[in-house]
């Protein structure tokens, strides 16, 4: 099983949040993780987040950022489809990022004798549209 992992998901392998423990169960059972190539600069937004409102001292938060810049290189980065993207927007009514996380993870189930993908976020409206769109979505428990 290949395991495509919104950003919202992401994070929870590198900051303890509800349901870390639940996404790295995820990923241990995963044969592959994948992600878009967007959620590299909105995790490093997160992480930064954190810095600015006192969640993660600076030092945590440099060996944060340095530790997922050398951990993004052992995951299969997707690109997206913008067409499908913008559709997946007027179809289900997604913000864009959603919906490009959405429309790489299609590109990636497209693929010639892909295996299984199954799509992790925690974002519902999310959920909702890759349900629709026939993923197998993995939900806390």
């Amino acid at each position: 099983m290949i395991l495509y992992l919104d950003t919202s998901s992401l994070v929870k392998l590198f900051v303890a949040e509800t349901h870390s423990s639940q996404v790295r169960a995820w990923t241990e059972k995963a044969e592959i993780l994948a992600t878009c190539r967007v959620a590299y600069p909105e995790a490093m937004s997160a992480f930064n987040k954190r810095w600015k409102t006192g969640d993660l001292s600076q030092h945590d938060c440099d060996l944060l950022t340095k530790t997922f810049a050398h951990e993004w290189r052992r995951l299969a980065i997707i690109d997206f489809d913008e067409i499908a993207a913008g559709r997946l927007v007027t179809t289900y009514g997604l913000r864009g990022f959603d919906a490009v996380h959405l429309s790489a993870a299609g590109l990636l189930r497209s693929e010639r004798n892909a295996p299984t993908v199954a799509f992790s976020s925690f974002d519902d409206k999310l959920n909702s549209a890759a349900t629709a769109e026939r993923f197998t979505v993995l939900r806390p428990a």
